[in-house]
C-alpha cells in the first residue's frame, strides 16, 4: 500500500504543483475561512487521484500487480487522511504563530470539526467513488452535498429561532464539538469495508 500511496502523491504533486500551493496557502491563512475550504477540500484530493487513475487504465494495470482491493481503497484512504491532516496542521501552526505577535483567541481543538468534516465527507462519497467511477460519482456527489447543505442549513435556521437570544444554541455548538468527530469516527468505519465490496463489484462484477 506505500508504493500506492507513494504513487498517487507523486501524481498529484506533478500534476497540481500550483493548485495545491495555493491550497497551502489558504491553509495558513491564520482565522481565515479559507481555512475551513483549505481543510475540506483536501478530502476531495483522493477523487482527483482516482480520476488520473481512470484516465491512465491504471486499474487494468493494477490487475496484474500483487495489490489487493483492500489496498487499492486504503491507499486513497490514507491520502485523504494525509492531506487532511497536513492542512490542519498547517493552520494550527500559523496560528500559533500569530499568536506569539498578537493576543487572538484560537484553539486547535476549534479546528477539529474541520478535520472530522473533511473525513466525515470522505466516509460517505468514497463508496460512491469506487462503485461508479469517479465521473458518475461526482454527479451524486454534487447531489448529496446539495442535500446535506440545503438540510443542515434548514436544521440551524430552525434551532436559532427557536433560540431566545437568536443565538446557535449551546447543544447545537456541543454536536459540532462532539457529535461530528464521533459521527465521522463511525461512518468511517462502515465506508472502508463498504467502499472495498463496491470496489471488487466494480472491478470483477
Amino acid at each position: 500500500m506505500k508504493a500506492l500511496l507513494k504513487k498517487d502523491i507523486f501524481v498529484l504533486l506533478r500534476q497540481m504543483k500550483m493548485f495545491l500551493l495555493m491550497i497551502a496557502i489558504f491553509a495558513a491563512i491564520p482565522q481565515g475561512n479559507m481555512t475551513v475550504f483549505a481543510i475540506v477540500y483536501c478530502g476531495m484530493l483522493p477523487y482527483t487521484a482516482m480520476a488520473y487513475d481512470e484516465r491512465s487504465k491504471w486499474d487494468d494495470l493494477a490487475a496484474m500487480m500483487p495489490y489487493s482491493a483492500s489496498d487499492m481503497v486504503m491507499s486513497k484512504y490514507v491520502l485523504g487522511w494525509l492531506a487532511v491532516g497536513c492542512a490542519t496542521v498547517l493552520s494550527a501552526l500559523s496560528n500559533f504563530l500569530l499568536g506569539l505577535f498578537v493576543t487572538t483567541d484560537f484553539s486547535p481543538s476549534s479546528l477539529l470539526p474541520y478535520m472530522c468534516m473533511g473525513f466525515l465527507m470522505m466516509a460517505i462519497t468514497m463508496p460512491l467513488m469506487f462503485r461508479f467511477g469517479v465521473e458518475k460519482g461526482r454527479t451524486f456527489f454534487i447531489l448529496l452535498m446539495v442535500i446535506v447543505a440545503v438540510g443542515g442549513a434548514g436544521l440551524v435556521a430552525g434551532l436559532v429561532d427557536s433560540s431566545e437570544s437568536g443565538e446557535i444554541p449551546a447543544r447545537l455548538l456541543g454536536f459540532v464539538q462532539l457529535g461530528i468527530p464521533l459521527l465521522s469516527a463511525a461512518l468511517t468505519t462502515i465506508s472502508i469495508p463498504l467502499s472495498t465490496a463496491m470496489y471488487k463489484k466494480r472491478r470483477y462484477g
